[in-house]
């Protein structure tokens, strides 16, 4: 008896039962994780397909890069946060394709996987607008590999300046420039003025840190411009505040092993981060379809893809015109959003309810932090600023959080940093101390 009561569960019987519906989700971000959470008790199996074993809470990965938060507590195995949905199968691979007549997803070693219903969540990348030989000397911030490559070039520069005797080799080490000053750049920037200029002030002998040079450059007329001009002018004046120089109106035409060149000026640098642009995944070459100007797929007002009704795309691969007819930002709580309404579509269809249900976004704000101490905030009925608004986000972030043990972790090391100033993810890994040839 108890076997056929176990049999009937949907989740069971998903092991078993190839006649289940089949949908297969490529990307464990925010949007396929609440694809996956959404189909809870649908009649449905799920494959979840992800080039990585771990789900990323992107909008901390910059304190990952600035030595404020480790890695594991940002990340989580995919395989764990879905271990007691016995529907779900876990595949860690890497996607080159889609046979949308076949109805399957072609796997780089060869092998596919069958769906009935796709959902692609694959997000989007650093993109260098056409210059991608600068990812080399300006590496962006998508992935923990991108977030620990990035400190160790950080630390590192620190390090080299302590030994070095030429003044202006010193100098290029102690120069970090941002490009781009949206909200990445502002949080890069104001973090590593604060762990220069702060936080090591006292842990080197020969350099001084507080002489830091850390330098923002966007090519619009002011940074935060998804901001209000009020909060972007407060942003502007509190990374001043911490010793961020900040260069306006001026594109960067270069980046090199010298450093970057934008307008008629140069400047030496040793570490150039870049936060200046994204493009979206390969889906629509995958799918042949047309992309926009940044590579995302053109979906229908119901996420799905034309001709391909059985086909979604959401998060940063999609472009749909779904907030008051303009696109919607490429931001967590949109694709958190997009995949709730994929999973409500697939019950309903799977009910026999077929009419399309167009995606419609609700603005969650927008929230950017300058340093430990300073943030803004734009809900629309309400803007903050300053102290009040960087609690607001801590609290917002930590909500967000996968699991109590996570929230207690990231919570206690803001305290710790906002109370001593003292980092303790200063570690500098997979170092190559072999003498180059040449």
């Amino acid at each position: 008896m108890s076997e056929e009561l176990n049999r009937s569960r949907p989740e069971a019987r998903a092991l078993t039962d190839s006649t289940l519906h089949h949908v297969v989700i490529v990307g464990a971000g925010f949007g396929g994780l609440a694809v996956a959470h959404g189909l809870a008790g649908a009649p449905v199996r799920i494959t979840m397909i992800d080039q990585r074993n771990h789900h990323l809470f992107q909008p901390l990965l910059y304190q990952v890069g600035t030595a404020t938060l480790a890695t594991s507590e940002i990340a989580w195995p995919i395989r764990h946060l879905l271990r007691k949905r016995k529907e779900v199968t876990t595949l860690l691979a890497v996607v080159s394709g889609v046979d949308p007549v076949q109805q399957a997803v072609l796997l780089e070693d060869g092998a596919s996987v069958p769906f009935d219903t796709l959902v692609l969540a694959t997000g989007a990348r650093h993109a260098y607008f056409g210059h991608d030989e600068w990812e080399t000397y300006a590496p962006g911030l998508k992935t923990l590999e991108d977030a620990t490559s990035i400190r160790r070039r950080i630390l590192l520069s620190l390090e080299r300046a302590e030994r070095e005797t030429d003044p202006q080799r010193r100098a290029a080490r102690l120069t970090f420039v941002i490009v781009g000053g949206g909200p990445t750049g502002v949080e890069l920037a104001g973090s590593i003025a604060e762990l220069t200029h702060q936080n090591l002030a006292e842990d080197f002998r020969r350099i001084d840190t507080r002489k830091v040079r850390v330098l923002l450059i966007e090519a619009g007329p002011r940074i935060l411009p998804s901001f209000t001009a009020d909060l972007s002018a407060y942003a502007h004046a509190a990374l001043e505040r911490l010793g961020v120089e900040i260069q306006l109106g001026v594109p960067v035409s270069d980046c090199n092993d010298k450093g970057v060149v934008y307008g008629s000026h140069s400047i030496a640098a040793d570490v150039i981060l870049w936060a200046a642009g994204v493009r979206a995944s390969p889906a629509a070459a995958w799918l042949g379809q047309a992309g926009d100007g940044a590579g995302r797929v053109k979906v229908e007002p119901d996420l799905t893809v034309p001709g391909a009704a059985n086909i979604f795309v959401i998060g940063d691969t999609a472009s749909v015109n779904a907030w008051k007819g303009k696109p919607i930002p490429g931001i967590a709580p949109a694709a958190k959003q997009q995949g709730v309404h994929v999973a409500r579509t697939i019950k309903k269809r799977l009910q026999g309810d077929a009419a399309p249900r167009p995606f419609r976004y609700k603005n969650s704000g927008n929230l950017a932090t300058i340093g430990k101490r300073s943030a803004v905030i734009d809900f629309g009925w309400i803007k903050m600023r300053g102290r009040l608004a960087w609690w607001v986000w801590g609290l917002a972030h930590i909500y967000f959080l996968i699991g109590l043990r996570n929230r207690l972790a990231v919570a206690l090391s803001w305290l710790w940093i906002y109370t001593t100033g003292n980092r303790s993810a200063c570690l500098i890994t997979q170092v190559d101390h072999r003498p180059k040839s040449g």
